[in-house]
């Protein structure tokens, strides 16, 4: 070997020291660190949870026995009470009567008859017959012209007094001679009034035709 090629290699020597720490310094820790990781990984892996089951605990011992218990016999054995059953009555057959028993007949008190009405005693004209009241002076001269006759019915009206109180003629006559009768009987006539059940005078009606004719 030459002296120059001598002089390079010492010359390079350091650096090839210092490169070499370098490498095995960083494999050194690319394998310390490699193998960290993989413990941690599987201790984690292997790491599990799992439930703890209780134990129970241990049945408590008996307690000893008594020392001199003395011995009681059991209490006599008494048999139950003998319970007699009473039978029951037959049941009673309730026999229904078909027959109605008979029904009063309900007698209703008749009512009592009205009594009857209070009997009054009828208007009497004091002069008998009311044609006696009438003269030919009375006949009214225009019925005589007209040579008027007929038969005048009349419905007096008699109060307390006896006195004429209303008249309604009717009949064939004339309006000349009903209204020359009904003037002529509320004047002239005079009535016993009629009396009720208790003998008071009262109100009555009478009722007399009068007949009018012209003489030959």
């Amino acid at each position: 070997m030459s002296y120059a090629q001598r002089k390079d290699l010492s010359g390079n020597r350091p650096m090839s020291i210092i490169f070499t720490v370098i490498v095995v310094g960083g494999l050194m820790y690319a394998i310390v660190t490699g193998l960290a990781y993989n413990v941690i990984k599987k201790s984690v892996q292997d790491l599990k949870t799992f439930d703890v089951e209780e134990q129970p605990p241990p049945p408590e011992p008996p307690p000893p026995p008594p020392k001199d218990m003395p011995k009681v016999p059991p209490p006599p054995m008494t048999p139950p009470p003998l319970v007699r059953m009473n039978a029951e009555p037959p049941p009673i057959q309730v026999q229904e009567s078909t027959t109605i028993p008979p029904v009063a007949p309900v007698i209703v008190p008749r009512p009592p008859a009205p009594p009857p009405p209070p009997r009054q005693s009828q208007a009497r004209s004091l002069t008998g017959s009311l044609q006696g009241l009438f003269s030919a002076d009375d006949y009214p001269p225009s019925a005589l012209d007209n040579n008027e006759q007929g038969t005048v019915t009349v419905s007096l009206t008699i109060g307390p007094s006896g006195r004429v109180t209303g008249c309604s003629p009717s009949g064939s006559a004339s309006s000349t001679l009903k209204s020359a009768t009904c003037r002529l009987v509320t004047a002239r006539a005079r009535f016993s009034p009629a009396q009720d059940a208790s003998g008071n005078p009262t109100t009555s009606s009478y009722t007399q035709s009068i007949v009018w004719r012209i003489a030959e």
